[in-house]
């Protein structure tokens, strides 16, 4: 719920118990916080609790790896994408596992999904695709 402060800044708002011993005084931080995937924030605000993996009955890898695939049949945002992918190798999953995930979901979600989503996966693994179409040779 956002309530508006009473401080003399008519743009501030005081967002309920957003991240515990802390308050949101703008609506372009708590944009800024959703958009980066502010656990507590998120868990807080919206009642997502984004890194409870024991509900599944998946070990957490598997968990990071179906989100990440889910994430692409949703043509997720880049940070999105970033994201996920960092949830799975914290949960240990290997760069092959992660490209090997947005394989599998290609034939289901569409390869123009996928597309979109590497940019945002390749940094999270440690590959700067972008920088590697600079000094790409067309070979």
């Amino acid at each position: 719920m956002l309530v508006r402060s009473h401080c003399s800044d008519e743009k501030s708002l005081v967002i309920g118990n957003c991240v515990e011993g802390m308050t949101i005084t703008t609506h372009e931080e708590l944009l800024r916080r959703l958009v980066l995937h502010d656990e507590r924030c998120i868990q807080s605000m919206l009642g997502i609790h984004l890194n409870r993996n024991e509900a599944v009955g998946l070990d957490p890898k598997t968990h990071a790896l179906v989100r990440l695939g889910a994430l692409v049949a949703l043509g997720a945002s880049r940070v999105s994408y970033h994201w996920a992918a960092e949830a799975a190798l914290d949960a240990g999953a290997t760069a092959d596992d992660i490209v090997g995930t947005l394989v599998a979901v290609a034939p289901i979600n569409g390869l123009a999904r996928v597309v979109s989503a590497i940019p945002g996966v390749a940094l999270a693994i440690g590959y700067d695709i972008d920088q590697a179409f600079e000094t790409f040779s067309g070979d």
